[in-house]
């Protein structure tokens, strides 16, 4: 019985691989980008994490002593309250809001691709002049919504300097921000479903209510679960709302200081570069936590039905 010699074998896969080298130089642009600014910026994070390093001085190796020191500081702790609680707080509105002007788009005749610009241009105006904006509608004397309250006869409120309001001001800009973004996603998935499934269900007598649990939904789950995965990893790196609207400090009682701003402060304020990679992996940890978790939730009840 006779067979291929394995080395005759190999020599012919060789020879087959290089002739494809067009298309690999061709291809090559982006994986050097992604090797020089994506792959190697994350491996020196991870190594980082286990100096200390000022960005002047030699480096130092430390061990765990950065996660150890994260662990025990009340800074990060309250940052990382404040990340979620100014999630919740935004994304929940954002998609519901998204959800219903979708459906109401929908449904529109007329001047329907006015809406779809209208709704889109908040997400392409600069953040910086928005969270400039937004300062100035909720600053204390001269803001549009403290102007709404006295004329409702309702007290004003220091929106920038209570705990609170800092975060409900942080929290409408990005409402305001990704609405428009996510209602244009959910059109197009309400574009995609059968309008069969519509005439069938106004032939058996469903009302509009009933109609939007049993088709309209069932049929956006992977559009919602899309909208939320994104949702949360932008959420959760929230940083120039609360940089620009109450500063590095994260304003009073550092209510507005977010993980990234914490990273932020840590890195190019106080120069302890060691210490940001960690916080730095910990903002990695707590997205993939958070988006296993959103994920978990909206494909498991997927798949139960």
């Amino acid at each position: 019985m006779r067979t291929t010699p394995l080395t005759g074998a190999s020599t012919g896969q060789r020879r087959r691989v290089w002739s494809y080298w067009r298309f690999y130089l061709a291809l090559s642009p982006f994986y050097v980008l992604f090797a020089v600014f994506g792959l190697y910026p994350m491996l020196s994070t991870i190594v980082l994490a286990f100096q200390r390093w000022d960005g002047l001085s030699a480096r130092r190796f430390t061990g765990l002593d950065n996660f150890a020191f994260l662990v025990k500081d009340p800074t990060f702790w309250q940052s990382l309250e404040n990340t979620v609680v100014l999630f919740l707080m935004s994304t929940i509105p954002t998609l519901v809001l998204a959800l219903l002007l979708a459906v109401m788009l929908q449904s529109a005749v007329r001047f329907t691709n006015v809406y779809r610009i209208a709704y889109f241009i908040p997400n392409v105006t600069s953040l910086v002049a928005m969270a400039i904006f937004f300062s100035s509608i909720f600053s204390t004397n001269f803001g549009l919504v403290n102007a709404a309250l006295r004329s409702l006869g309702i007290p004003q409120q220091d929106w920038l300097g209570q705990p609170w309001g800092i975060k409900i001001a942080i929290s409408t800009m990005i409402v305001w921000q990704w609405v428009g973004y996510n209602t244009l996603i959910y059109l197009a998935g309400l574009q995609a479903i059968p309008k069969d499934q519509y005439e069938a269900a106004k032939v058996d007598g469903a009302g509009a209510v009933r109609t939007f649990f049993s088709i309209t939904l069932p049929q956006l789950r992977p559009v919602v679960l899309f909208t939320v995965v994104m949702s949360t990893i932008g959420g959760l790196q929230t940083f120039t709302e609360p940089q620009v609207m109450v500063g590095n400090s994260g304003g009073t009682g550092q209510s507005g200081m977010t993980v990234v701003l914490f990273f932020y402060r840590a890195a190019f304020l106080d120069n302890d570069y060691g210490y940001a990679a960690a916080i730095a992996l910990s903002i990695f940890a707590l997205v993939l936590l958070f988006t296993a978790i959103n994920w978990r939730i909206f494909r498991g009840r997927g798949e139960d039905r």
